[in-house]
């Protein structure tokens, strides 16, 4: 029997449980220190109390001081599933922990700001786990529109598996398929986790239509704001290409799960969502993240946050154009400074 330990016990570290019990796996989840009433949950109830659900019985829960236990000699696999505000947490700790290169598979969303441009989270930690042991760590990422309460009640899910090395994506997949999990292998590294990261960001643009349509008077026929919605959807599929262009990756992954897929399921809820409401009915990036959604971990708005310097330094030399990403620059705007967000409604659909 296989040994995968998973790092992180939140929703969706969580539901990757069931693929991985399902297909015999003998699963080890570690919480980090903002899980311990899960783990508590789970070591005395085998019951997730944020998925509302009781896991499989070869589910064994392990506190975050706990990690070198669920590690053993024995684990085949290390699902990291910490946020993207933890990867430099995760990172300290299997420095600390991990005593032989043990394959990585992450499901951890985001990309790394450098001066002049972005790297994936994936190479980051394949850099910083290579670094310490003197040679490469199999690294491979989920991607792909996956929503957590569902996987983890086995609906009907697709994702992406990419990586690298295109055996180990594969074989991933063949390990973790099954009638309801439905993996595909990709090598496209940068492409992907573009797609994965980004639509979490252009997922506050989609929410903001919500919001603005409680700002103007309400018609005769209580209309909806759908159609700016979808304007606002099908530009950033745009600008997700240029994005991915720009980086290096291929353009047909946003047109796939990983990009068009996963930026729908994300638009229907979420915090990123949420965000994009709160935007839209008129208040300030600051005043959301001191009211109504205080204390909240916003991984698009992070990621813009930590982008937008390597974002303005690749239209300076010439990588991206701002007449390519006008909904981006938008978003940056809103994101770092003391305005609303306004929908740049008349530069949309430019292609270069």
């Amino acid at each position: 029997m296989k040994t995968v330990t998973i790092i992180g016990a939140g929703v969706m570290g969580s539901a990757m449980a069931l693929p991985f019990s399902d297909r015999g796996y003998d699963v080890r989840l570690v919480g980090t220190h903002l899980d311990s009433e899960i783990i508590a949950s789970i070591k005395t109830k085998h019951f997730h109390p944020k998925l509302n659900v009781t896991l499989p019985a070869n589910v064994q829960a392990y506190a975050h001081g706990e990690l070198v236990a669920a590690l053993g000699s024995d684990t085949d696999l290390i699902l990291l599933g910490v946020s993207s505000a933890g990867i430099s947490w995760a990172l300290d700790q299997l420095s600390q922990f991990m005593q032989q290169p043990i394959p990585i598979l992450m499901i951890t969303k985001g990309m790394h700001a450098e001066i002049n441009s972005l790297v994936t989270l994936p190479d980051v930690v394949s850099n910083s786990l290579t670094e310490k042991f003197g040679s490469s760590v199999k690294i491979a990422a989920i991607a792909g529109p996956c929503i957590a309460g569902e996987l983890a009640v086995r609906r009907q899910t697709g994702t992406i598996i990419v990586s690298h090395d295109q055996g180990f994506a594969r074989q991933l997949c063949q390990d973790l398929e099954t009638d309801y999990y439905h993996p595909r292998p990709s090598i496209d590294m940068i492409g992907v986790e573009t797609c994965a990261a980004f639509k979490n960001f252009f997922a506050i643009a989609v929410g903001w239509a919500n919001g603005y349509l409680e700002q103007i008077p309400t018609a005769e026929n209580k209309a909806k704001n759908n159609n700016a919605a979808a304007i606002i959807f099908d530009q950033a599929v745009h600008e997700l290409i240029s994005l991915t262009k720009a980086l290096g990756g291929q353009i047909e992954n946003v047109w796939g799960m990983a990009g068009v897929g996963d930026l729908y399921v994300t638009c229907q809820a979420g915090r990123n969502s949420k965000l994009g409401t709160n935007l839209g009915r008129g208040l300030t990036y600051s005043q959301v993240r001191e009211g109504p959604m205080k204390g909240d971990t916003i991984e698009g708005a992070d990621l813009g946050r930590a982008a937008a310097h390597a974002i303005k330094a690749m239209i300076a030399d010439g990588t991206l154009t701002k007449r390519s990403i006008p909904l981006t620059l938008s978003l940056l705007s809103a994101l770092s400074t003391e305005t609303s967000l306004d929908m740049p409604w008349k530069d949309f659909h430019q292609t270069n």
